[in-house]
């Protein structure tokens, strides 16, 4: 009857958020999610011929026609691709993440709660705490495992909800490579990576439920790229009280929201720790290759960093999510001038863990 009556008072999407967060045991979660994916999966055809070999190779993923891509029944335009990184690759992606993605210019969290210059290199300020984890645990968190979240690009207002002209620093070029190849391959040839929101999570973290509909232009798709322990991803519909499908994202899983699926209510209620304890998962156990291509995106990994990147990854999570803001041809709207100068580090990310002080209920919850 509890059960029954929790339905009730909440929508389905909150629901299946409240199940999977206080109900069931890590071990019971993967059974329940497998179950549903199972029964909703369908192949998703893609544009093989449209990226070339070498294109992949250059940004450390496999050839495309050997890329496995499937689809929810239900749900048109959202392709789940397991893994498509070639085998060590993951290394690049995950220390630009924590080394230079969560460099200034580039925006974070934690420019709100500390000084000018403090956050100008959080890998430098946390290295040797990271490499020396498993010394000391009593150890204050270092600022790298404070990080939340980072923006890269057109950097999103969590006030406003908006992108601006204003606030714009030069995307990634390595990652605009990625994403574009990535989109080529699921049929979306000029796609251009302009907008980025990295979340960070520790494995009590949650990305509440939310719509991504803050871009100009939603006839692109949204890409998502997950790196390091798993966790279970909800699709929900256009509105919050229909019932979502749970689904598992791993390491080097890429998702695709477009079409009718790119306006869909979507959360992530729980990061999954290793069946094993604090481990890395196999796929990230692989060595990043030392003759890299010419002029391949990815760049070496020195074993030092990786030392860092994987005590990190014991304990964590970071997905990448990429978008188009405009249209070709397509400028902002015009702004009032107090919009224009309002701070884009003001205002909550909805990436919640349980030591926060913010309760999830008053989380922003686009983004």
């Amino acid at each position: 009857m509890k059960r029954h009556s929790l339905a009730r008072k909440s929508s389905a999407a909150r629901f299946f958020t409240q199940l999977f967060l206080s109900r069931l045991r890590p071990k019971n979660a993967w059974k329940l999610v497998f179950i549903f994916f199972l029964l909703t999966v369908v192949r998703s055809q893609l544009n093989v011929s449209s990226v070339s070999d070498h294109d992949a190779y250059r940004a450390g993923l496999q050839p495309v026609s050997k890329w496995r891509a499937y689809g929810l029944q239900g749900y048109p335009g959202f392709i789940f691709i397991p893994n498509p990184f070639l085998p060590g690759y993951q290394w690049h992606w995950v220390k630009q993440c924590l080394k230079l993605y969560s460099r200034k210019p580039n925006v974070c969290n934690l420019d709100k709660h500390l000084v000018t210059g403090e956050t100008q290199d959080l890998w430098e300020q946390s290295k040797e705490f990271l490499r020396y984890k498993e010394v000391n645990k009593r150890r204050p968190r270092s600022l790298l495992e404070k990080l939340r979240w980072v923006t890269l690009g057109y950097h999103y207002n969590w006030d406003s909800k908006k992108y601006s002209a204003d606030h714009y620093t030069p995307f990634p070029s390595d990652l605009a490579f990625l994403s574009e190849q990535v989109a080529t391959a699921c049929g979306f040839q000029g796609f251009r990576a302009e907008a980025g929101i990295l979340n960070y999570y520790r494995l009590d973290s949650t990305l509440g439920i939310h719509v991504d509909r803050s871009e100009l232009d939603h006839s692109k798709p949204l890409l998502s790229f997950s790196f390091g322990q798993s966790a279970i991803f909800l699709l929900g519909g256009l509105k919050r009280d229909e019932a979502p499908t749970p689904m598992f994202m791993h390491s080097g899983d890429i998702m695709v929201m477009s079409g009718f699926s790119r306006l869909l209510n979507h959360a992530v209620p729980r990061v999954l720790p290793s069946p094993e304890g604090e481990s890395l998962p196999c796929c990230l156990e692989t060595l990043l290759p030392a003759d890299l291509p010419r002029d391949s995106v990815v760049e070496p990994c020195s074993v030092e960093d990786w030392q860092v990147c994987a005590s990190y990854l014991k304990t964590a999570r970071v997905n990448m999510t990429v978008r188009q803001v405009l249209a070709v041809g397509q400028d902002f709207p015009l702004e009032p001038t107090e919009e224009n100068k309002r701070d884009v580090t003001t205002g909550f990310c909805h990436l919640d863990d349980e030591t926060s002080q913010v309760k999830r209920a008053r989380l922003n919850t686009d983004c």
